[in-house]
């Protein structure tokens, strides 16, 4: 049995109170840097920098917008320019410098509040053109930043079809025959779309509403899915190998009380994720099957899930945990945001031996 000084522990590194609500929070790539995105009592959005220097966070930047900020990405740019895509609480989909005075691109994404947004194809992170993916009430749209006003794809609810809520959103790019989307909606509905051909190519339902879904890895063979749910249960895709029936594998966990907010995998190692809960708190998991792949009665392919085991878990705050970023550079170092109006910069150690 290992002693618990070997396992990995989440320290608390630096912890910044906030005059306003922050619903998102992510690392600047190649950077000490980090940006909280979250709208002032007015109702008034913002933007802020910060830098971490000798143990404390300073604050940089700080830029006020006329619409409460709900979600952001680094995914679809380049590394020189670190530009960060916003949506926002009116629909508007805003890509802004790293001092975001003014945005390069603003395009009114939805007639609703932006819920959720992923990028590809920046970063040197899948193949491709870079794209923006956004999830709303509405639809999920796919955009180009190089071509204005009009999404290169759009999802819809077919004729008929009730209209669900998009909670979350997430890009797999490995080639040009593989390239999707991935939405999870308020009913359990999760689709994944494929953009090649424009068809919906898997649908599951897990039971509860979907809060976050997340691939280990949007720039391989597509691999593992995770989805996180409103009743504290994540549930992980074996997303290599499709059953003609039995579709994609999957194992489940009750990890949380409440609901699980966001998963977040190790960019280093890909088998190594994070989820964050409504009570506070953080758990750090490892997942990877003994084998991928095994025959069923009748000879066919069929993935195997595998196990999930926790490595460790640690409360932060009474309020939820409402998003968290791994630094792409260091590993270890994340930095999370919640509803008590506080940022963290965390120190996970030990991820080399687990």
């Amino acid at each position: 049995m290992s002693s618990p000084l070997s396992k990995p522990q989440i320290i608390t590194h630096i912890q910044k109170s906030l005059n306003y609500t922050v619903f998102d929070s992510k690392w600047i790539p190649c950077s000490a840097k980090f940006v909280c995105l979250g709208n002032f009592p007015s109702g008034t959005g913002v933007i802020q920098i910060y830098e971490v220097h000798q143990g404390e966070a300073q604050l940089i930047k700080e830029v006020e917008k006329p619409k409460a900020i709900k979600c952001g990405t680094f995914g679809a740019t380049s590394l020189q320019q670190r530009h960060i895509a916003t949506g926002d609480f009116d629909g508007n989909l805003n890509i802004n410098l790293e001092t975001p005075d003014v945005p390069v691109y603003a395009v009114k994404a939805h007639k609703e509040i932006v819920n959720s947004i992923d990028g590809v194809g920046g970063l040197g992170i899948g193949d491709g053109a870079p794209e923006i993916v956004t999830g709303s009430r509405d639809t999920v749209k796919v955009w180009d930043p190089r071509q204005k006003d009009s999404p290169v794809a759009n999802m819809e609810p077919m004729e008929g079809e009730t209209k669900r809520d998009c909670w979350t959103v997430a890009f797999h790019a490995f080639n040009d025959q593989d390239r999707c989307v991935c939405a999870g909606y308020d009913n359990g509905d999760i689709k994944l779309f494929d953009l090649r051909n424009m068809s919906l190519r898997w649908e599951t339902n897990i039971k509860n509403g979907v809060c976050c879904v997340e691939f280990d890895r949007k720039d391989i063979n597509m691999n593992k899915l995770v989805a996180t749910s409103l009743e504290g249960k994540f549930h992980v895709f074996d997303m290599r190998t499709q059953h003609p029936t039995k579709g994609f594998a999957s194992v489940s966990e009750k990890a949380h009380k409440s609901t699980i907010w966001q998963v977040r995998h190790l960019p280093q190692n890909r088998d190594i994720f994070m989820t964050t809960g409504g009570a506070g708190n953080l758990h750090l998991w490892k997942e990877y099957p003994a084998q991928r792949c095994k025959k069923d009665s009748d000879g066919v392919d069929v993935g195997v899930a595998g196990s999930v085991n926790l490595l460790q878990n640690v409360t932060l705050s009474t309020q939820p945990i409402a998003s968290l970023d791994w630094s792409p550079d260091k590993q270890g170092l994340c930095v999370c945001s919640g509803f008590d109006q506080s940022v963290r910069v965390l120190i996970v150690t030990k991820l080399n031996i687990v």
